[in-house]
């Protein structure tokens, strides 16, 4: 397959820091792949889309959210028979060098940074698909503006992505993998036991090591991300209160809002109406 390459100042202005495009794939197989001299990200908005990286062929469903690199070599052809729409922004490579200067620590090899062979790809559902989607909506309709691009970058990064724990090589593998596992709505829903059960050891040791480590026990651990996942639902969604709580696995409404309120510093009911879902949100 031929290869193109793609220059920023083909598809912006001088003054410009980012192109933004809403595209509808073709379903025929691409003649040729390119490459470009700045970094992309795009959201699969409706449909499944096959998405060719070098000699490789990759099937993206709805939500899917990619990070292209300047020399990623790559394609975007539409599965056949499906209504398809991707969100796809370019932007200057400083933009991204600037991020990964002054956040690279928090942010790791992941993203823009991820050192694999294939784009860093990741697959949105529920309230994080609808945020990426509203975010995308504002910056189609912002002034082009470098405060724009990178606080949509930034929104993709620390509040659609969920950043990983932050860890050195002193923290026990089976403590890393339990925590990752505790995102899981089947984990936290569990509560402590279910991280303890994640992370195959003993309750106390357990506990102890998630002390030293975490800087936290197991429960304020799975509260914290139990309650991220109501904020998500309460911005993004019309669910009952009640129903977000049972959710979290808390069943005990009461207790729920007082978990909550210690997090967040406001009640759930109020956390809605402060963070209500965008009216540009897409149908």
């Amino acid at each position: 397959m031929q290869l193109h390459t793609f220059r920023i100042e083909d598809f912006i202005g001088s003054d410009e820091h980012f192109h933004f495009a809403r595209k509808t794939l073709g379903a025929s197989k691409p003649k040729f792949q390119h490459c470009h001299d700045f970094y992309e990200v795009f959201i699969v908005t409706y449909g499944a889309t096959h998405h060719w990286v070098g000699d490789d062929v990759t099937r993206l469903e709805r939500g899917s959210l990619v990070f292209v690199r300047p020399g990623d070599r790559h394609a975007l052809q539409a599965v056949r028979g499906e209504r398809n729409e991707i969100v796809n922004v370019a932007l200057r490579p400083e933009i991204v060098e600037h991020i990964g200067q002054r956040y690279g620590r928090d942010l790791g090899q992941r993203f823009f940074w991820h050192e694999g062979r294939e784009p860093d790809t990741y697959h949105l559902a529920g309230p994080r698909l609808e945020r990426a989607i509203n975010v995308s909506s504002e910056l189609q309709a912002s002034v082009n503006t470098l405060a724009a691009i990178e606080g949509y970058l930034l929104t993709l990064f620390t509040r659609v992505v969920e950043l990983p724990v932050s860890v050195d090589d002193s923290v026990p593998r089976w403590l890393v993998a339990a925590s990752d596992a505790a995102k899981r709505p089947e984990v936290f829903r569990q509560g402590a036991a279910g991280f303890v059960k994640a992370a195959g050891r003993g309750h106390e040791h357990v506990c102890r090591m998630a002390r030293k480590h975490l800087g936290m026990s197991p429960s304020t651990y799975v509260n914290r991300i139990r309650m991220q996942h109501a904020a998500l639902m309460l911005a993004g969604s019309d669910q009952a209160i009640q129903d977000i709580s049972a959710d979290c696995g808390i069943e005990n409404l009461s207790h729920f809002y007082r978990v909550f309120q210690r997090q967040y510093g406001t009640t759930p009911r109020q956390y809605r109406v402060n963070h209500q879902k965008n009216p540009m949100r897409a149908s």
